[in-house]
């Protein structure tokens, strides 16, 4: 059986979204069929409109998702219809080597669904990180379906899929944040906060976060930042150490992608401090560090793949912790829109209108 459900498409580089017919196959082995409940509006989605990813157009957009599996492929068993999921882009193989030696969340066979979801013409799509969930339904693979708590805000939990589970587990996972470290995040956008919320999760006990904007920098104080320190009129470097005895912080989160901020990053830290980079760079950028103070510095320069996070074991967690009021998620839902709005939500992203537009469907 073929399902027949509108979609999100980018059709071209550069161009405009549109919305299509998408055909959606019946669950093949390993595969799981899910019916989208909300979708967030993500920076990759539009860095695949504008072929910033690779050229495999047309992509079916949409990835950081919540919904219902609603049917399953044969050796299954993993989750089962009716069961509320999240989707992830990492599913794990269990046998490479990262997984072989206890390290699954670096797994470096992760894999999709099989089968291809098509435009109405026969022409094949590629869903975005393998998800392409901007659609009423999608095919993954089994393994990108993380069971949670059915009670959780399908907008709010769908962002656990991506951008907030990078940022926390920049802080929590690849940063190894923990009570009382000094912690600093430059760029305040939706990553940037979950990477302070994890901050204040771990128990920091001064989060710095710095941004150009006073607007991002008011966000950021309600997902725990303890200071604020506006680049475009401050030095970043000096203000983080004044606001750490002149030291520098124990962790430097940078989540810009940019080489400038990196080296603001680096030369925040605290002598054996360490740096992550959970910004993603474009392939052009390049950034040159003395040898001698990468030497010199000691600690950590650490890049974060998805937060370092093993879906299995973090979804659950962090919907548990927003469940219980500790980690307010609903906060990054900026508003909700509908299909028809994703263009229109890149040009609010694209201009720093909002932490997070989220699809309902």
């Amino acid at each position: 059986m073929v399902h027949e459900v509108r979609g999100v498409v980018a059709k071209a580089k550069g161009q405009p979204v549109s919305i299509e017919t998408v055909l959606v196959p019946d669950p093949g082995p390993g595969e799981a069929l899910v019916r989208v409940q909300a979708c967030g509006v993500c920076h990759t989605d539009l860095h695949y409109r504008e072929g910033g990813i690779n050229d495999e157009f047309p992509f079916l957009l949409g990835h950081e998702a919540a919904g219902t599996v609603e049917a399953v492929g044969e050796g299954v068993t993993e989750v089962a219809p009716g069961d509320y999921v999240i989707l992830n882009w990492r599913a794990v193989c269990g046998q490479c080597r990262a997984c072989l030696r206890g390290r699954p969340w670096y797994c470096f066979d992760t894999h999709n669904a099989g089968q291809k979801m098509t435009l109405a013409d026969g022409t094949e799509l590629s869903p975005a990180l393998g998800i392409g969930a901007f659609a009423e339904k999608t095919l993954v693979a089994a393994g990108q379906c993380t069971k949670v708590d059915p009670q959780a805000d399908p907008a709010a939990a769908g962002l656990l899929g991506c951008g907030v589970m990078a940022g926390i587990g920049a802080a929590v996972n690849t940063g190894g944040v923990t009570r009382g470290d000094s912690v600093a995040v430059i760029g305040c956008g939706g990553v940037g906060d979950a990477a302070i919320a994890g901050a204040r999760l771990a128990g920091a006990a001064r989060i710095i976060a710095v941004d150009v904007d006073d607007r991002k920098l008011e966000w950021a104080r309600g997902f725990g930042a303890t200071h604020t320190v506006n680049s475009a009129e401050t030095d970043p470097v000096e203000a983080i150490r004044e606001l750490t005895g002149g030291f520098g912080a124990d962790v430097v989160i940078e989540a810009v992608g940019r080489p400038e901020t990196y080296e603001q990053a680096f030369y925040a830290r605290d002598l054996a401090g360490t740096v992550v980079l959970v910004g993603v760079p474009t392939p052009e950028m390049r950034i040159e560090l003395p040898l001698l103070e990468v030497f010199g510095r000691g600690g950590a320069l650490k890049s974060s793949w998805y937060g370092d996070c093993l879906p299995s074991r973090d979804f659950p967690m962090l919907i548990d912790l927003y469940r219980q009021g500790r980690l307010d998620l609903d906060a990054f839902v900026t508003e909700k829109i509908g299909l028809d709005d994703v263009e229109a939500a890149f040009d609010k992203m694209h201009s720093g209108d909002v932490l997070r537009s989220v699809v309902i469907l």
